[in-house]
C-alpha cells in the first residue's frame, strides 16, 4: 500500500505520536518548574513548548538518521510497517499516560518500529550497531542523571554556603536561574525527541517511493517540532503530579540542578546521535538531588514502578507493533 493517500495518513499518525510524545513528555519539561512553583502550570507549558519548537534551530538531524536508518534496514521496510509501529508506539503511550507513568516514548517508537520490521522480516532486519548504543544508554542514562545531578547539588549547595547566603536571596536567585535550566532542558527534549519522528518520516517516504535516498526534507523538521511543541502545550498532568511530588519534595535549588543536569546529558547525547530518553534521565537527576538531601527524601517505591515501565516499554510497544502488523497482512 503505497498510495500517495496512504502515505499522507501515516504522516498525520506520525505527527499524532509526536504530538502524543509532548503530551507525555511534558511532565519531564515542567514537573520541576512547576512543583517549586517557579511558574504555573499554564506558564510553564508555554515556556516549555516554545523551546521545544525552536530547538530546530540548534540541533542537527543526527538523532533522526539513528532512528530512521541506523537502527532498522530501511530496504526491508514497508508503509505498512511504519504504520504498525507507530500504532504500537502510540497505544503503549496512552496506556503508561493513563496510568500516570513515565515512560519513554523514544523507546515506545523504536520497540514499536522493530515489533512491526521484525513481523515482516524477521531479525535479519535488525542493525545490532545501532540498537548496541541505545540498549546501553537506557541504563547509562539516569545514571548520568543521577551523578550529574548529585554533583551540580553538591556544587551549589556549597557555593551559597561559602558566599553566606541567607535562605530566602537564594531561593530568589535559583527560582530565576530555574527558568533558564527548565528552558535548556525543553531545548535538549524538543532537539532530542522530535528528531525521532523525522527519522520515521524519512524512512517512510523512503519506503513509499516518495524521495531514493535518506534525506530529511526541512518541511518534516519543522512538522515534527510543531507537533511535539503543540503536545506539550497540551500538559500531561497525571505524570506531572508522579514527576513532581512523589519522587522527591523539590526546592528552586533542586529544580534548578535536576534540570541542569539533565539537559547536559541531553546536549551531549544528541551531538553523538544517540536516541535518548528524556524521561529516564530527569527521573535520575531528579533522585540525584533529592538523595543528597538525605536518601529517604526519595521515594524509592515510585522510581522502582517507573523502571519497571522502563524495562516493558520496547517488549510491549514491539509486541503491539508487531501484532498490529499481522493484523493488516491478515484482513489486507
Amino acid at each position: 500500500m503505497n498510495s500517495l493517500g496512504f502515505i499522507v495518513f501515516i504522516i498525520i499518525i506520525a505527527l499524532v505520536f509526536d504530538f502524543t510524545n509532548g503530551m507525555h513528555d511534558a511532565a519531564n519539561s515542567i514537573s520541576t518548574i512547576v512543583s517549586t512553583r517557579v511558574l504555573s502550570p499554564r506558564q510553564a507549558v508555554v515556556w516549555a513548548a516554545f523551546f521545544n519548537f525552536v530547538a530546530f534551530l540548534i540541533f542537527g538531524t543526527t538523532v533522526a538518521k539513528t532512528i530512521g536508518k541506523g537502527m532498522i534496514d530501511v530496504n526491508l521496510v514497508t508503509t505498512e510497517v511504519i504504520f504498525a509501529g507507530l500504532i504500537g508506539a502510540i497505544s503503549w503511550n496512552v496506556i503508561t499516560w493513563y496510568l500516570g507513568l513515565p515512560s519513554s516514548s523514544s523507546h515506545a517508537l523504536i520497540g514499536g518500529y522493530a515489533g512491526a520490521a521484525i513481523a515482516r522480516a524477521g531479525f535479519r532486519v535488525i542493525i545490532a550497531s545501532g540498537w548496541t548504543k541505545t540498549l546501553v544508554f537506557i541504563a547509562l542514562a539516569p545514571v548520568i542523571g543521577l551523578v550529574l545531578g548529585i554533583l551540580l547539588k553538591i556544587i551549589t549547595s556549597w557555593i551559597l554556603y561559602l558566599g553566606k547566603v541567607q535562605s530566602a536571596p537564594a531561593n530568589k536567585w535559583t527560582r530565576v536561574l530555574q527558568l533558564f535550566s527548565a528552558a535548556a532542558f525543553s531545548l535538549g527534549h524538543g532537539g532530542n525527541d522530535a528528531q525521532k519522528t523525522m527519522g520515521i518520516i524519512t524512512s517512510l517516504l523512503v519506503a513509499g517511493g516518495v524521495i531514493s535516498d535518506f534525506r530529511i526534507p526541512l518541511w518534516v523538521v519543522l512538522s515534527a517540532h510543531a507537533a511535539i511543541g503543540l503536545g506539550t502545550l497540551s500538559g500531561g498532568w497525571r505524570i506531572v503530579k508522579t514527576m513532581g511530588q512523589k519522587i522527591t519534595k523539590l526546592r528552586p535549588i533542586d529544580g534548578f540542578c535536576a534540570e541542569s543536569a539533565a539537559a547536559s546529558s541531553i546536549f551531549l547525547s544528541t551531538h553523538m546521535g544517540i536516541p535518548v530518553s528524556t524521561t529516564h534521565v530527569i527521573t535520575g537527576s531528579i533522585s540525584g538531588v533529592g538523595s543528597v538531601n538525605r536518601l529517604k527524601a526519595v521515594n524509592w517505591g515510585v522510581t522502582r514502578r517507573i523502571v519497571w515501565a522502563w524495562l516493558f516499554t520496547i517488549p510491549a510497544a514491539g509486541v503491539i507493533g508487531g501484532a498490529v502488523f499481522l493484523l493488516i497482512k491478515l484482513v489486507s
